[in-house]
């Protein structure tokens, strides 16, 4: 006997209840087993973990001013390097003895001639500072070499300032509504010491330290210009027995733009640091001491990050008119590599 379609449709329904009870027992059943797990299984996901302008602006620039590509002409220099190994035929160069001999030796060369000015700048990075700091570095290289490939590397630096960094940094400055490592906001996002520096300052006093640098070399005479220009070294202009207003050193230069950006203190010295290790182990593969992945175990040691570490802690408080050379043998390296009979290296 079949069902007409009215005590059909009744049936169906009647099925269709059944079965949405059911789901809703099999749910509730869930729901309570879920409560009755430990709490700590489902950690609360934050919302926006970048959400802070102020926290990202000085960790993005940290990564720029970090990074091997940064067009600082740092790969055409190996920190006497080539002459090292130029002058220690006798003794079979092993990654090993890199790392033990050259590096330290390297590393602390450079900590003690240069650190504390990259301090000093950070610390105070106004005009007069940064013009004597400049003045003073310039002054105390003796080597010429190492005096050259320092200009030459720090108006690279003032130049990836003026055309890429200037703007940028003012852009995020006016978006962060003047706060943190902006060109309104001084220190704010690093570590600094809580002083009320001014980026709008700071910047302005890079602006005008770059135009003291292009009033000495313009006011060199044509002469020196091409006579520098044939030997591969930096105008420094001035004319005659004037000596030029600025030297444009590398040293300072980084330290004010790292405060600019907001880079704290610490930071700023151990990024400084570690690019001029990076620029030594990228000479040494480049040189043939070892390999690329022997560079990077070389890069990622405890032993560099200890050697980094002590002298940032050494030179900390070293005033500018006590640092110096204390490795002087470094000097000779580095100074006698213009009379290689060849080399791959400016210096």
């Amino acid at each position: 006997m079949s069902l007409n379609a009215p005590g059909k449709a009744h049936l169906d329904d009647i099925e269709l209840e059944n079965e949405i009870a059911d789901l809703e027992r099999r749910l509730a059943q869930a729901k309570a087993k879920r409560q009755q797990l430990p709490s700590h299984s489902h950690p609360p996901l934050s919302k926006t973990p970048l959400s802070s302008t102020t926290l990202t602006i000085p960790n993005h620039f940290l990564l720029l001013l970090s990074d091997s590509a940064l067009p600082l002409g740092s790969f055409a220099f190996s920190s006497g390097l080539e002459s090292y190994l130029a002058h220690q035929k006798s003794v079979f160069c092993q990654p090993a003895s890199f790392a033990a001999n050259f590096l330290p030796l390297s590393i602390s060369s450079y900590a003690s001639t240069t650190l504390p000015f990259v301090l000093a700048a950070h610390r105070d990075p106004s005009l007069p500072s940064l013009a004597a700091l400049d003045d003073v570095l310039d002054a105390s290289i003796v080597c010429t070499v190492g005096r050259r490939a320092s200009v030459a590397q720090g108006r690279a630096l003032l130049s990836i300032w003026e055309r890429s960094f200037d703007g940028c940094v003012a852009a995020a400055a006016r978006g962060s509504g003047g706060e943190g490592g902006g060109e309104g906001g001084g220190e704010g996002g690093g570590e600094g010491e809580g002083e009320d520096r001014g980026g709008g300052g700071a910047a302005e006093a890079l602006r005008e330290f770059s135009a003291l640098l292009r009033k000495s070399t313009t006011a060199a005479p044509s002469s020196s210009s091409s006579s520098s220009s044939a030997r591969g070294e930096p105008v420094d202009g001035g004319g005659g027995d004037e000596p030029p207003a600025v030297a444009a050193h590398l040293a300072p230069l980084f330290g004010a733009i790292c405060a600019l950006v907001g880079l704290g203190l610490e930071q700023t010295a151990y990024v400084f640091m570690l690019g001029h290790v990076k620029a030594l182990v990228s000479a040494a593969v480049r040189a043939g001491m070892f390999g690329p992945y022997q560079a990077q175990k070389t890069l990622a040691s405890g032993t560099v990050q200890g050697l980094i570490t002590a002298m940032i802690e050494r030179e900390w408080h070293t005033r500018v008119e006590e640092a110096g050379q204390n490795v002087p043998v470094m000097d000779l390296w580095v100074g006698r590599h213009e009379v290689l009979y060849s080399r791959i290296f400016n210096s």
